[in-house]
Parts: C-alpha cells; structure tokens; sequence
C-alpha cells in the first residue's frame, strides 16, 4: 500500500547540500525518523515526497528553498542589547541561542558582536539552500 496523507511512517534518510556536505543523517542517529504525512511536522517538500512511497521503497529528490526551509530573509537578522542576555553569558560569533521573543521561542545563530549589541540571524540554518535527500521508508502505517 502506498503511503498517503494521514498515515505514519517512519524513514531513514541522508540530507546534503549541493556541494556534498552532509546536514543530517538517521542512520548516524540509530534510528529512523517517525512522523505523520500531512501534520505539518516536517518541511512540505520532504513530507511531498514521502507521499505515493511503498515500505521498503528507497528514492533520492532535491528540494528547492521554496519547499525547504525557504529563502533568507533580511529583516531576520537583527542586533539586540547585549543586556538582554544574562551577566554570564559567554558570546561566541557563529554560536547557536536560543531564547523567547515576541512572537515566541527561538533558535538564532550569532552573527556580530558589538560593543552593546549582538547582531543574531534567526534564519533557518538552512534557509536559501538546496536540499538532496537520500530517503528509505522502514515502516508505514496506514490510517485510512
């Protein structure tokens, strides 16, 4: 039976860029990802893809930004007051923080560091690149 919105699965799959370099891999891990096809948990491109697949079924697909992560976004990058940080907090340019905003928590890598600011770019890491996938489906489960 092929794999259709609504159903769970559970993939193995290896994610690189364009260039070869490896950004993430189940296999490393020691198990597959699980997730339902439709839920909204995963990129729509990756979900996409999955769709129409059979157990056992193996298949490699690129994704444009556009159905990843998306394109980076300017106004995305902003600096903040050094003081919105605790006393101890260690700055590292390229460092990954993870904090509360307006509009809820967040990831944000460091991009500069000022003398009263830190400039942070809430970006996806991922945001703007082109993604390939090497995807297996171990398991499916329909729920139709």
């Amino acid at each position: 039976m092929k794999v259709a919105t609504g159903d769970n699965v559970k993939v193995h799959y290896r994610g690189t860029l364009p260039d070869g370099t490896e950004f993430d891999n189940s296999h490393t891990r020691g198990e597959p990802l699980e997730f339902t096809i439709g839920s909204g948990q995963m990129i729509v491109g990756f979900n996409d893809a999955i769709i129409g697949m059979t157990e056992g079924e193996k298949k490699n697909f690129s994704l444009t930004p556009e159905l990843a992560y998306g394109h980076r976004v300017d106004e995305a990058v902003q600096a903040v007051p050094r003081t919105a940080f605790g006393d101890d907090f260690e700055f590292e340019v390229g460092g990954m923080v993870q904090g509360n905003g307006p509009r809820g928590p967040f990831v944000a890598k460091i991009q500069q560091l000022d003398d009263d600011t830190v400039t942070l770019d809430l970006n996806h890491p991922l945001a703007g690149q082109e993604l390939n996938f090497e995807v297996e489906v171990v398991s499916h489960i329909t729920q139709r």
